[in-house]
């Protein structure tokens, strides 16, 4: 694979205009965040948007399919079904009524100009919703395929998110990474909203910011862990660990801006945990 470009990429990189997506500037939020993402990702990457199938596609897609497959970052409707699309099938399809999904170990074949590649992949499909939770794109993240006995996929089985955050944009982007990662994540920006939702649905872990309107992030938790005591805590906080002396409850805390590899890894620890559920 040829060297890629490591700079950063933005929809404002690119002259679209005479794409079948057309001016950035009049791209609905959610495409332009899962753009800037896709774009900046260094996994090969397709954004699927719209009923007339429309792909965006980053740098790492484009090397991998070969000079063959057209201009990055792409926005048109492909004349043949590109080789992801084709292999998802019903997960494409469970993707477009809402549902994340992760297709391991999945055989894909390129058609280059220099010959056919064979590469195996982990799928990894996330639907984008508007700001009405309307399904408008999916999104498939090829991952490094990993095979693994059965148990240890039981127990990397993905986490249930529960997102609170007053920053609509930082809550949809924080919701999307989560299910490119493979987990389920629901977003909402009020205290009262994330007790609603712990109160009718089972989380694994409350991803809440420190400072919220209403009552702070510690109150939310407080509040969350006395009816589910298992619950995992992450914190992210501008402010560093200042409220966060003294707690009486194990918890994790990332300090914003944080990296997407130490949200991760904060994961993960979840994950590891003993006896988790």
């Amino acid at each position: 694979m040829p060297d890629l470009d490591l700079s950063a990429r933005s929809t404002a990189s690119y002259d679209w205009s005479t794409t079948a997506l057309g001016d950035a500037a009049r791209w609905p939020l959610p495409l332009r965040l899962c753009s800037d993402l896709l774009l900046n990702s260094p996994l090969p990457t397709l954004l699927v948007w719209g009923p007339e199938t429309v792909l965006v596609f980053n740098e790492a897609y484009a090397a991998l399919a070969g000079p063959g497959y057209g201009r990055v970052p792409g926005g048109s409707v492909p004349p043949v079904m590109p080789p992801p699309l084709a292999a998802a099938g019903a997960a494409l399809a469970a993707a477009w009524r809402g549902e994340a999904g992760v297709l391991a170990d999945t055989a894909l074949t390129f058609r280059r100009l220099d010959g056919n590649a064979d590469n195996r992949f982990d799928l990894r499909l996330s639907p984008v919703r508007d700001e009405t939770g309307t399904v408008r794109g999916v999104q498939i993240a090829l991952a490094p395929a990993t095979v693994q006995p059965a148990q240890e996929a039981v127990d990397d089985a993905g986490l249930r998110i529960l997102v609170v955050e007053d920053n609509v944009d930082s809550q949809y982007l924080v919701c999307e990474m989560l299910k490119a990662f493979g987990h389920e994540a629901d977003g909402v920006a009020h205290p009262d909203d994330a007790l609603t939702l712990l109160a009718s649905q089972r989380y694994d872990v409350l991803f809440s910011d420190v400072s919220l309107p209403g009552m702070s992030g510690v109150e939310l938790v407080q509040r969350a862990i006395s009816d589910d005591p298992a619950l995992s805590i992450i914190f992210a906080s501008g402010y560093g660990d200042t409220l966060l002396r003294h707690l009486e409850f194990p918890y994790q805390s990332l300090q914003k801006p944080y990296e997407i590899d130490q949200l991760q890894d904060a994961l993960a620890k979840v994950v590891r945990q003993p006896g988790r559920r």
